[in-house]
């Protein structure tokens, strides 16, 4: 079953009106709770509206014009044809993972491969964890991502099917990443909203890979959110590589909360899309929290990238890193926007921020804004952001040594992402983006 959003009426009417139409075909419509929350989330939706460029926080995205198509909401659909051979190009050379296929936001088990996981550990849809784990979902689901005031976490609150589940009992280690591959696929403008929701119980420790792809040139819009909790003393490592095409926009929302001792890093890597818009909230809501924000555009084209992040401390004694890296070609834009919120109360807290960007042409462009609010005395805190060019010196030196210009600048800009990759703890991962870096510096300067 689908739904074409009617684009004689205004966004959030089309929206509002598929709601009602569909009300039986969203993730658990049976579960007392989730069916609360997609109630509100409509109304809410509804109260606050797609958000446009008069907002502070859009200024430089302008998301109402690209939602604004003759979308197909693919409401309990037939699933599309994707073989394995269709996916092939997309894997990763020697990793060793539990794979999840998701094609157009729901679990394929037949490209699937979790193989043997730790006991206790679930990988599934998040509709089956719905069924067979109510607890746990409801426990988590919600609770994180704000759908009181971010419209499209409303929206996706409200439309909600399905998407990716992870659950990691306490005292658990699983020594393989979990590998979720995403793959849109289909003949229509499609307007998919997948709902990701995993939890690290206490002492436990995973690492979550998402790579996004496409099989179709048609427009869609992906309106995704995805929730963690990471318990105490717990590691959760998560990483995501952004590479859908030129036809393909998307809000990418990831919300996260940290009790004490534990550990949440968070990698972003984009290679191509229309408009995309990431959100990343971390809230340490514990005491000795380690927080890793780290983010990586390379831009090309006419693409558009913002990255919307916010660090909250809310108690003493925790550090946390952000450190977000452009480097724009052709038309292609950036916009950075990192918030490190320290509440009172949350002494000896230690963040850094900083976001660089290298311009190679006139028509590129970057806006950025590092923030901090601080309300607390006994803190280290810093921001602060750069914006230019190659290093002309370090190309006269490396061609001093022999090198050609093209190569020269080539291996300047593989060394201004390094410090990005570096943070990359699982090599076949760091290879696999290392090398669609090399190749994509390579054609800058063909």
């Amino acid at each position: 079953m689908t739904t074409a959003l009617d684009t004689d009426v205004r966004p959030e009417d089309r929206f509002i009106s598929a709601f009602e139409v569909n009300q039986g075909q969203a993730l658990n419509g049976t579960n007392a709770s989730i069916a609360q929350q997609r109630e509100d989330a409509i109304e809410r939706f509804a109260e606050l509206g797609i958000p446009d460029n008069d907002l502070e926080a859009w200024k430089y995205t302008n998301i109402a014009k690209i939602i604004d198509r003759p979308y197909t909401l693919p409401l309990a659909p037939e699933p599309p044809s994707v073989a394995p051979s269709d996916i092939a190009p997309f894997l990763i050379d020697d990793l060793d993972a539990h794979r999840v296929v998701l094609v157009n936001g729901r679990v394929d088990e037949s490209l699937s491969d979790i193989g043997e996981l730790p006991p206790g550990v679930v990988v599934s849809s998040l509709a089956q964890a719905g069924a067979e784990y109510p607890n746990v979902v409801e426990e988590h689901y919600g609770r994180y991502a704000d759908a009181e005031n971010e419209a499209l976490t409303a929206l996706n609150t409200a439309f909600v099917q399905d998407g990716a589940f992870v659950h990691v009992p306490s005292g658990t280690i699983v020594e393989k990443p979990i590998f979720f591959l995403h793959v849109t696929a289909g003949q229509e403008d499609l307007f998919l909203q997948p709902r990701h929701l995993f939890v690290v119980e206490d002492g436990a420790i995973a690492r979550i890979i998402e790579t996004q792809h496409s099989l179709t040139d048609t427009h869609t819009f992906t309106n995704t959110v995805g929730e963690a909790f990471v318990g105490e003393r717990a590691n959760l490592e998560h990483y995501l590589v952004q590479d859908e095409g030129p036809t393909a926009s998307q809000v990418h929302t990831r919300a996260g909360r940290q009790k004490d001792d534990s550990v949440y890093t968070t990698d972003t890597v984009t290679f191509s899309g229309e408009v995309i818009r990431n959100n990343a909230t971390i809230e340490a809501d514990g005491s000795f929290c380690e927080s890793n924000l780290y983010g990586l555009c390379i831009g090309k084209d006419d693409m558009h990238v913002d990255n919307h992040t916010r660090m909250d401390h809310v108690q003493p004694d925790c550090n946390s890193n952000e450190l977000y890296k452009h480097v724009l070609n052709d038309e292609s834009t950036a916009v950075f926007n990192g918030k490190v919120f320290v509440s009172r109360g949350s002494q000896r807290i230690d963040a850094y921020q900083q976001n660089d960007t290298i311009v190679l042409t006139d028509e590129a462009n970057i806006y950025t804004k590092p923030e901090l609010e601080i309300y607390a005395d006994d803190v280290v805190c810093s921001h602060g952001a750069t914006t230019g060019q190659v290093n002309e010196e370090g190309v006269f030196y490396l061609r001093s040594r022999g090198l050609s210009e093209r190569r020269a600048r080539i291996l300047m800009l593989q060394a201004f992402t390094d410090e990005v990759l570096s943070e990359f703890k699982i090599d076949a991962l760091r290879d696999y983006i290392t090398d669609k870096i090399r190749r994509r510096f390579a054609s800058y300067f063909e």
